[in-house]
């Protein structure tokens, strides 16, 4: 292959300082051309003629980018195979250890995994976790008022006008990714009743906002909660016998029919929080029997009888009317419980695994995340959140980093999706707005 031949008796400048790279420019009278056989004619500095100016702007950090010399590609190779190279910005000098620094000799370490931790821009290039607004569900609470009304124990959080406030607040959470909901409703006490009737009333309040937020939003993936205590006048998850026993199967039944409604007004995601036996088994039959086999079933799997949901309780005015919820709800003392919660869910035809609460319960979650190949969801639930909030409120913590840490933790320990009342705020700042 031919190559370009310069002749040896070239005297290219060797200096590249205080080159004017507005006035430079090559000229006949002390170049000279060179043929080579495949290429148009190079032009290079005559040895009779005087050095001319450096060809190339010194680079310094400090400066703007310089200006172009107008020098083709061949001539910039040309100079550069002569000796006259680009000057480049010197080595940085060795930064100075404090006075009093010992000096030892290095460790004998062959690997070091500090080195990717150095910049930036390597701990973006190897950082394990990542999330993004589409990892987040957004539970909403709805009521049957035209106002929003705050939720004390939880700052920021509403009780959304169905009609009204909770459009807006979805349209918000659109806008920055977050495209997954879960409704938690706010019922009147009036339609409140032992068995919890109201539950599968198909013109209820939940039926009724599913379909119109598929009207208004049709790509939005609605999740639904399937419990009785919003509808409960005792504010169990089931019904109670009198001597206070939570029945069971007849709790089950219910359910099946809440789920149903649910799906047949339109939600994607049907969400059984109640933790009765058997229940995902029987509403996939439900649902499979009435035609909605497309619909998903995200089991609350590993539920625990957790003092973190206070505010959420208030949110709904769904306290207990009397005693606890230990008799459904796990024991936070229990670990390989779980597994048999997970091994349950799974062959009833779950498609989903949620833990809740989230941070408290990160080794539940990687222990379901390491036990099933099921997506896992994890609820950060009022209780982490409302003390977040009141840290950042009373600025002990800064709020926005360690929301975004604990929503990393929760990826990080192996959920898949986030159900948390973070999720505009998060998605906000994963987008570069501000709070």
């Amino acid at each position: 292959m031919a190559s370009t031949i310069f002749s040896t008796s070239s005297s290219l400048p060797t200096a590249v300082k205080g080159l004017d790279c507005n006035t430079y420019k090559p000229t006949l009278g002390n170049l000279r051309f060179i043929a080579s056989p495949n290429r148009k004619s190079i032009a290079v500095p005559s040895s009779s003629s005087p050095a001319p100016k450096p060809l190339f702007p010194v680079v310094k950090a400090t400066s703007d980018v310089p200006v172009k010399t107008g020098l083709s590609d061949a001539e910039c190779e040309a100079a550069v195979a002569a000796g006259n190279v680009p000057e480049a910005p010197p080595v940085p000098p060795t930064p100075l250890a404090p006075a009093g620094t010992p000096v030892v000799p290095s460790l004998p370490l062959s690997r070091r995994p500090r080195r990717t931790r150095r910049s930036p821009a390597l701990r973006a290039a190897f950082q394990e976790t990542s999330i993004s607004p589409a990892n987040f569900v957004y539970p909403l609470f709805i009521h049957e008022g035209e106002e929003d009304t705050p939720i004390g124990a939880m700052p920021g959080c509403y009780r959304l006008g169905w009609r009204h406030g909770l459009l807006e607040e979805v349209a918000k959470a659109r806008d920055v990714g977050v495209n997954s909901i879960v409704l938690f409703p706010k019922v009147p006490d009036a339609l409140k009743t032992p068995t919890g009737d109201e539950a599968y009333n198909e013109y209820g309040l939940v039926p009724r906002t599913i379909r119109m937020l598929k009207d208004k939003f049709p790509g939005l993936a609605i999740y639904t909660d399937v419990a009785l205590d919003p509808y409960s006048s005792d504010g169990h998850d089931g019904i109670v016998r009198e001597d206070g026993v939570i029945m069971n199967d007849e709790t089950v039944h219910q359910l099946c029919k809440q789920a149903v409604a649910q799906a047949r007004a339109g939600a994607d995601v049907v969400s059984p929080s109640d933790m009765m036996d058997g229940r995902v088994g029987a509403i996939r039959g439900a649902l499979d029997d009435a035609g909605f086999q497309h619909v998903l079933i995200m089991s609350y799997t590993a539920k625990y009888a957790s003092s973190f949901y206070g505010p959420f309780r208030e949110a709904l005015d769904s306290n207990p009317h009397f005693g606890d919820k230990k008799t459904y709800q796990m024991n936070p003392a229990n670990y390989r419980e779980a597994l048999v919660e997970v091994h349950e869910d799974e062959s009833e035809g779950a498609d989903i695994l949620l833990v809740k609460p989230g941070l408290p319960y990160l080794d539940i979650i990687r222990q379901i995340r390491d036990n099933s190949p099921l997506p896992i969801a994890a609820y950060q639930v009022s209780g982490e959140y409302s003390m977040i909030k009141a840290g950042g409120i009373l600025k002990m913590i800064d709020e926005e980093k360690v929301m975004m840490e604990s929503l990393l933790c929760l990826r990080r320990a192996g959920a898949d999706i986030i159900l948390t009342y973070f999720a505009l705020q998060a998605a906000r700042c994963l987008c570069g707005e501000k709070r």
